[in-house]
């Protein structure tokens, strides 16, 4: 059974950590560099990209798609499923090799990419809220 109580939490939580982001997230580079202001910008990222990842686990665990191998086969299960379009499935992939990167490979990290990330693509949340809502209201 789907648990919409939890999905929505979730998606308020997701929220929260997006509105977060997008106030402590300098609107210069040079700003973004300081040590503190970077670390909160890159472990607000990963707790928003590991919030729809719940999600995504919610759903799929709620509508017995089955169990995923691994994260990206339960971001194909919700695309089989027409849950996420395959536009949403794609975004939230890079979204996971993103978060890879910032949690396990700190040496690899290039802070131009993070800033340009956080100031262009926080809008693809907002794409994956959208479309779980709307499946939300679909569904029985």
């Amino acid at each position: 059974m789907l648990d919409r109580e939890r999905i929505l939490a979730r998606l308020d939580q997701l929220d929260g950590y997006l509105g977060e982001l997008r106030q402590v997230l300098p609107d210069d580079f040079a700003l973004y560099r300081r040590v503190e202001r970077k670390r909160t910008c890159e472990r607000l990222f990963q707790l928003s990209v590991e919030a729809a990842l719940d999600i995504c686990h919610l759903l799929v665990t709620g509508l017995r798609l089955g169990i995923p191998a691994e994260e990206v086969d339960l971001l194909d299960k919700l695309e089989k499923a027409h849950v996420l379009s395959p536009r949403v499935v794609g975004i939230l992939k890079e979204m996971r090799g993103f978060r890879k990167i910032l949690v396990h490979e700190y040496t690899r990290i290039d802070d131009k990419i993070v800033y340009q990330i956080a100031k262009t693509r926080l809008s693809d949340f907002d794409v994956l809220k959208h479309e779980v809502v709307n499946f939300l209201k679909s569904y029985g």
